[in-house]
């Protein structure tokens, strides 16, 4: 009977033959030697402990946890029975909330570094903060409710409610900016961006969390929208893929450091509607009502009920400088 054939060598033996113990050790030793000096570097303490910043995996499950809450019959669990809606929100939420605290206390212990903060009064203001993110939980549902709406009425592809809340990536996207909207007001911004890279990771929708967004919101396909920080969307807006509202410039100081807080992203008034890829840069305003051609740079401000296209934008730069703006449009 012939031999059988020998086993598969493992992962571990593989990598044995590879890279020998004395070479691994000496790897893990130079790696630890960076990490401290990292740390001096930051100021950071050299002493032992545990996790001191919060974590993308915890929110992951967090924000599942919240947009069942939201919608529990559409987004949660798959068995769920109308009749058991309010004990699966309360058990839900409680979970949700309970993990929500710990991770704005790992937040806030973090940013207070430099200073003292004692664990009763990190844990008592990450308690403050997530009662007030509690507290605006049915204000964010129907706020959502009225972008569900603004989506349905306003592509023709839309068969019902539903499928825009299942299917569309910009019903998922505006879902995580509004609940990291409210967490960014009350001051756990690191938490807020991590739920706004989460959002951007599942939909290539990029939206910062201290943008201000109004009712009505509407992002059709929306891979590739990018919408900065101090950006303030009106009501009933609607933007379509490749869109980006945006900085143009980055003021510095004197010692060249780039000046933080400055307004500098659009304010995009009630009713606009901007076509894929236009690109709006600084602190210029969208009127109300004004519609955006695709593709068009705009880095001026744009009167109320303006029509802008691509056409329209080049005949206006063929123009004589005398000749005046028709009733209606602008130039860019």
């Amino acid at each position: 009977m012939p031999d059988s054939p020998p086993d598969p060598p493992s992962a571990m033996s593989a990598t044995a033959a590879a890279v020998s113990s004395a070479d691994l050790g000496a790897v893990v030793a130079e790696l630890r030697a960076v990490r401290r000096a990292w740390r001096q570097s930051q100021g950071r303490s050299l002493e032992p402990g545990g996790r001191d910043l919060p974590s993308r995996d915890a929110l992951r499950e967090i924000l599942a946890d919240l947009r069942g809450v939201l919608f529990p019959m559409r987004l949660g669990p798959l068995d769920l029975r109308q009749e058991a809606e309010d004990y699966y929100v309360g058990v839900t939420l409680d979970k949700a909330l309970n993990a929500l605290t710990g991770q704005v206390r790992l937040e806030l212990q973090h940013s207070a570094r430099h200073a003292y903060l004692n664990p009763r009064e990190a844990q008592a203001r990450a308690a403050h903060i997530v009662y007030e993110f509690a507290q605006a939980l049915p204000g964010i549902r129907r706020l959502l409710d009225t972008d569900v709406l603004a989506a349905y009425q306003g592509d023709p592809a839309a068969h019902s409610v539903d499928e825009v809340l299942l299917c569309y990536p910009g019903m998922h996207a505006i879902i995580n900016h509004r609940l990291a909207h409210v967490l960014y007001q009350q001051g756990a911004t690191m938490l807020a961006r991590l739920i706004a890279e989460i959002g951007h990771s599942e939909t290539g929708i990029d939206i910062h969390p201290g943008a201000t967004i109004g009712p009505g919101f509407f992002i059709d396909h929306g891979t590739g929208v990018v919408i900065g920080e101090t950006a303030i969307i009106g009501r009933r807006v609607r933007i379509y893929q490749a869109v980006t509202l945006g900085a143009k410039r980055f003021p510095t100081d004197e010692n060249g450091h780039l000046k933080k807080g400055l307004l500098r992203h659009p304010n995009i008034e009630d009713d606009v509607v901007i076509y894929a890829g236009a690109t709006i840069l600084g602190r210029v305003t969208i009127g109300r009502g004004a519609v955006i051609g695709g593709n068009l740079w705009i880095t001026h401000d744009v009167p109320p009920g303006a029509n802008l296209t691509q056409a329209r934008s080049q005949e206006a730069a063929a123009s004589p400088p005398s000749q005046a703006t028709l009733p209606g449009e602008a130039t860019v």
